[in-house]
């Protein structure tokens, strides 16, 4: 939804500045891009033949692409507001031909509706193809004909989910429709569980014994694999030494075995609202990996001698084993910060002390400091959600956070160090500049709310985005901003090409701390032993190749998580149907207003034919809908109360009336 708001606000902006490239000069020729769907059934075209997305109308789109596809679009209209539009002409690729719904059995006829939101489209099912599923169960679908022109789409069911409206169904249908795997094959848990995670004298004689040295974790509550742990020991007066020690998983996981072609494959840990799917079998991901307390692990770690001021004196890189003594849990590690009492009161209050002052200093250098809080819910037994709330970063997550960003940090520029001589391949986290039009129009946005930002130099808006980010904390807009500034944002991604990472203004970045849930970690461990070694450089075509893999995985990962959320919030919003709400508008569209309740957090989406009295229309310059017969006005940011009228499971869809 937000995604289409920034489209929609850069719009006439890109217009203005290529108009007659874009529109005249396209007339009546051909382009080539990737469908971009709307709820409504008409779509865009995303194309590097254009600045802006060209716009197909439904009945334009005759060859029933669906969203993603690859095709071919013939230009044959500029609109009144300079909009190219055009009739898809040829389905150049498909992005996918099975999909996850719900199967419809009545009387001598089956169908199947899609689960996804941007796809209107129903699937005609024989009734000898139906798997024997059941009415309303959940099920995959195979597309065999795609019946162009007004026939109907026909599939078969491949595969039968379970019943519609179960949590676990539910939750595994969003899995299937981003491709996700949430079952291991019996050969891979196989090689798992035949693993030795017995720790060996010969392997400790070749690793730094750190056993002796108080070490604790600190994750969440519901946590169960434990990448990280930190030591820490006083060993002059003023000077600490602290060990970022990270699980050792590629000790365990080899290169080429299955093990490593499945983790590979999945590329990322998936963190759904109720469950974890591991990108490692859970032996591997929660036992024998898991830095577990009063279990000797191997770990690799980064170790630093650092000051009370947070200057590093000194480093080391190296396979280490640990004993982890404690494991807290981010609430427990707070209670300690604010009281000053429990276990390792001394170390922690000192790390907390540190991680401070380094978070000061890295914000002082241009780091941008989001403090999203995280929409989080309460559930029973059944797994229902019973209450939502909203999640914030503490102390004890700073503390943590930090620590970690030294370490990735620290890693990426070791690597670097003599590399203007001996270039060497590596694995680097990169976050490009945003885009100078993007962070104009945020400009132009967060005017209207009364706030600025300056676009003069990467510095200054660096430290006008912090202060925009702190001054917007407790005020009903603080979510919408924040969300549109992220949005603002390019994209990170794992690259052999280092460019720096911008929101964090690191010149050198990697994921070096939790590779028993991220693919690239592993890489980074990998490589770091081969040069640690005094290997030669591996092959950069072969590492960036796998690079867009784990970026593509970490996407498809993301969206599922928020789709998970999005699915309890309809889950919890259901019992409230017809039960009145106060909100902000966080959302315009031609469609219709986009209201996040203040209560819960669930957003939900007012149709614009549903507002009364008269019509309306979208004003996207000024982020609103203006009635066309009167002078009513509903603009981003508005307070407004709603009606829940409506919520849809599996399209995951709250419907709003405004009250």
């Amino acid at each position: 939804m937000l995604k289409r708001i920034i489209k929609s606000v850069f719009y006439k902006k890109e217009i203005m500045r290529s108009k007659k490239k874009h529109t005249d000069n396209l007339l009546g020729k051909y382009i080539t891009g990737r469908v971009d769907m709307t709820s409504t059934g008409s779509c865009y075209i995303v194309s590097q033949d254009t600045v802006k997305d060209v716009f197909v109308s439904e009945k334009h789109n005759a060859l029933k692409a669906f969203n993603n596809d690859e095709v071919k679009v013939y230009i044959h209209k500029v609109n009144k507001q300079g909009r190219l539009e055009g009739k898809i002409t040829d389905i150049v690729n498909r992005n996918k031909t099975s999909f996850v719904g719900t199967i419809r059995i009545k009387d001598k006829s089956a169908w199947v509706v899609l689960s996804e939101k941007k796809i209107l489209t129903d699937i005609s099912i024989p009734l000898d193809k139906t798997d024997k599923a059941k009415d309303k169960d959940k099920v995959v679908v195979n597309i065999t004909n795609w019946a162009i022109g007004s026939k109907k789409i026909q599939g078969e069911v491949t595969r039968v989910l379970g019943a519609s409206g179960e949590n676990k169904v539910e939750i595994n249908c969003i899995l299937e429709e981003y491709e996700l795997p949430y079952e291991f094959p019996e050969e891979v848990e196989r090689q798992a569980n035949a693993i030795n995670d017995k720790i060996l004298n010969k392997e400790v004689s070749k690793r730094r014994d750190m056993r002796s040295v108080d070490t604790f974790t600190i994750d969440p509550v519901d946590a169960k694999d434990f990448d990280d742990a930190i030591s820490v020991e006083e060993i002059d007066k003023g000077i600490w030494e602290v060990g970022v020690h990270i699980a050792d998983v590629s000790h365990y996981v080899k290169p080429n075995t299955l093990l490593d072609k499945e983790a590979y494959k999945r590329g990322t840990s998936v963190y759904l609202v109720d469950k974890v799917v591991p990108m490692l079998p859970e032996i591997l991901s929660n036992k024998v990996c898991s830095l577990r307390p009063d279990e000797e692990k191997y770990t690799f770690s980064v170790i630093f001698q650092i000051d009370e001021n947070a200057n590093v004196k000194n480093q080391w890189f190296g396979r280490t084993v640990i004993n982890s003594n404690r494991r807290f849990t981010y609430e427990e590690a707070q209670e300690v910060i604010e009281t000053g009492k429990g276990d390792f009161n001394k170390e922690i209050l000192y790390l907390n002390k540190v991680a401070k002052i380094m978070r000061e200093k890295r914000i002082s250098k241009g780091s941008i400091s989001f403090d999203k809080g995280e929409a989080k819910f309460n559930l029973d037994r059944e797994g229902f959600p019973t209450s939502v709330y909203l999640k914030e970063c503490k102390e004890s997550n700073h503390l943590v956070e930090e620590f970690m960003l030294l370490a990735n940090k620290s890693v990426s520029t070791f690597i670097n160090k003599d590399n203007k001589n001996h270039k060497k391949t590596f694995v680097y986290r990169v976050h490009d500049e945003p885009d100078s039009i993007k962070i104009e129009e945020l400009s132009r946005i967060v005017k209207k709310f009364g706030y600025s930002i300056d676009i003069k130099s990467k510095k200054k808006l660096n430290a006008s985005l912090n202060k925009l980010l702190s001054d917007i904390k407790g005020k009903a807009e603080a979510n919408m901003i924040e969300t549109l500034v992220m949005r603002s944002m390019s994209k990170a991604k794992y690259s052999t090409e280092n460019i720096g990472h911008y929101g964090l203004s690191f010149n050198y970045y990697s994921h070096f701390t939790s590779p028993i849930r991220r693919y690239p970690d592993i890489m980074a461990h990998r490589l770091l032993q081969h040069y640690l070694d005094k290997g030669s450089s591996v092959s950069p075509k072969e590492y960036e190749d796998m690079c867009q893999h784990c970026s593509a995985r970490e996407i498809l990962a993301y969206k599922a998580e928020k789709d998970t959320i999005k699915f309890m919030q309809v889950l919890y919003m259901h019992k409230f149907t017809g039960k009145r709400f106060k909100g902000i508008i966080t959302g315009v569209t031609d469609w219709g207003i986009y209201v996040q309740m203040k209560d819960n957090h669930c957003e939900g989406l007012v149709r614009i034919d549903s507002i009364k009295p008269g019509r309306f229309r979208l004003d996207s310059e000024n982020y609103r809908i203006v009635g066309v017969n009167n002078d009513r006005v509903y603009q981003l940011g508005d307070e407004v109360e709603v009606l829940v009228t409506k919520t849809n499971l599996s399209k995951r869809h709250i419907t709003l009336e405004l009250v």
